[in-house]
């Protein structure tokens, strides 16, 4: 054999080689390119799960925020409307007169003087304006001992005291509104915002 075909044949075997070398880079080029592409549209897709969640939770949150705020607008409102009519029952309460202010004052002083022993000497306090009615009322016989000793911050109705049975009830307008209000409020928020 010639030296020639020696190196034919190496070469032949070399150039071989180097294609077998060859196509084994591209079919391994084309693996690390396929995997870095699944891996690439693996990752856009957990991106895409990722930030789609974050949009629902945020839009999750900011629709819980804003049914939250109008809960508390509501509850405002109804807290504005509860104090409205109450004002306006208190403003009723202080308008009241004739027959229907003495009927009243005189059940709430009897009220009071269950709380006083005979023979007590009791002090009845009132609104200012309601003085001239209280001292009246208590000319009555049923009232002997008791006396207007001034006037109370109030809407009406009687303050009555006693040293010596160291009592005080407060049976004013105000408080008679206040525990009526506070025992029935639930039903006058309902009646007011039927639902």
């Amino acid at each position: 054999m010639s030296l020639d075909t020696v190196v034919e044949d190496i070469r032949e075997e070399a150039h071989a080689r180097a294609e077998e070398i060859r196509a084994e880079g591209e079919s391994r080029a084309d693996e690390i390119e396929s995997a870095a592409e699944e891996d690439a549209e693996a990752t856009l897709e957990e991106a895409e799960r990722e930030v789609d969640r974050e949009i629902d939770q945020l839009r999750e949150q900011r629709l819980s925020s804003a049914k939250l705020e109008a809960k508390q607008k509501r509850l405002e409102a109804r807290r504005d409307v509860l104090g409205e009519v109450r004002e306006q029952v208190e403003e009723e309460l202080a308008s009241l007169d004739g027959n229907t202010r003495e009927e009243l004052t005189r059940a709430l002083l009897e009220a009071a003087g269950t709380e006083f022993d005979a023979g007590d000497d009791v002090s009845v306090y009132g609104r200012e304006d309601d003085r001239e009615l209280i001292e009246s009322i208590l000319e009555d016989d049923a009232f002997d001992g008791y006396e207007y000793a001034g006037e109370r911050d109030c809407l009406g109705g009687v303050v009555v005291e006693s040293d010596q049975s160291r009592v005080r009830v407060n049976n004013t307008f105000d408080s008679v509104l206040e525990d009526v209000w506070e025992d029935n409020l639930q039903a006058i928020s309902n009646r007011l915002f039927e639902q």
